[in-house]
């Protein structure tokens, strides 16, 4: 069944806040094999202008990650996540991720087709603090495959 189009610009509720802790940037500093002190070191982050330990730019994808998920979760989507592969993911910084920010995301469906039998679907997470300020912009596109 091919995505209804007039899922473009449908927006879900901000997610709950998620508390980014330096053992977290840690964890996935180590787990991505990257020995950068700006992501362990506060005094080194500091020093490079950071007010705080900061992360890689890919650890956005621990906080849009699930909050994507509302799109998969959504009755009218009416997507078969059985047969979804991943087909893109950017992310936009407007500033580092760093520890203590207090992150709220807001998901966006920015786009809906079908091509060649494949459903695509693109998702927008904005990632900022509980404030308003922005940080990142994630965009996903997911890729369910047609029935050969």
């Amino acid at each position: 069944m091919a995505l209804d189009r007039t899922l473009v610009g449908r927006s879900y509720p901000p997610s709950a806040v998620y508390e980014v802790g330096r053992t977290k940037i840690a964890e996935f500093a180590a787990a991505i094999g990257d020995g950068s002190p700006l992501y362990r070191d506060a005094e080194a982050a500091r020093a490079a202008g950071h007010p705080d330990v900061i992360a890689p730019p890919t650890f956005a994808i621990a906080v849009s990650l699930e909050a994507a998920m509302v799109v998969l979760d959504d009755p009218d989507v009416a997507i078969d996540y059985g047969r979804v592969v991943h087909g893109e993911q950017r992310f936009t910084h407007h500033r580092p991720i760093r520890a203590g920010d207090r992150l709220v995301a807001t998901t966006t469906i920015d786009a809906a087709r079908t091509v060649a039998g494949n459903d695509l679907l693109t998702a927008r997470v904005d990632l900022a603090t509980e404030d308003g300020e922005a940080v990142c912009t994630a965009t996903s596109m997911l890729v369910a495959r047609g029935e050969a």
